[in-house]
């Protein structure tokens, strides 16, 4: 995906179908949001870890909090004043670092 594009705004029918692409992902507060619940703290630290190098690699931090086994996350380009390609992109790798 052109880095470029994926920083504009998406507009609402693309915001509606990146979300419907994205299992457990919806529009809350203008972020995407999600909370992942896992087995335990060690394994929900372990999806931060990965997670952290994914959006390291990008250079796009999530708004993200933890308890015990679930993780809650939120994301929006904040440069661009929402949600973008880039933040569909950063969803849809962190649910494949949850496993």
């Amino acid at each position: 995906m052109n880095t470029m594009a994926s920083r504009e705004l998406l507009n609402p029918q693309a915001l509606e179908t990146a979300v419907e692409g994205l299992e457990g992902w919806s529009v809350v507060d203008g972020k995407l949001h999600k909370e992942y619940t896992f087995r335990d703290f060690v394994e929900a630290f372990s999806f931060m870890a990965a997670a952290a190098l994914c959006a390291e690699r990008k250079n796009h931090h999530p708004e993200w909090f933890n308890v015990y086994n679930r993780v809650r996350v939120d994301l929006a380009t904040h440069d661009a004043g929402g949600i973008t390609a880039w933040d569909v992109e950063l969803a849809a790798e962190f649910d494949r670092a949850a496993g």
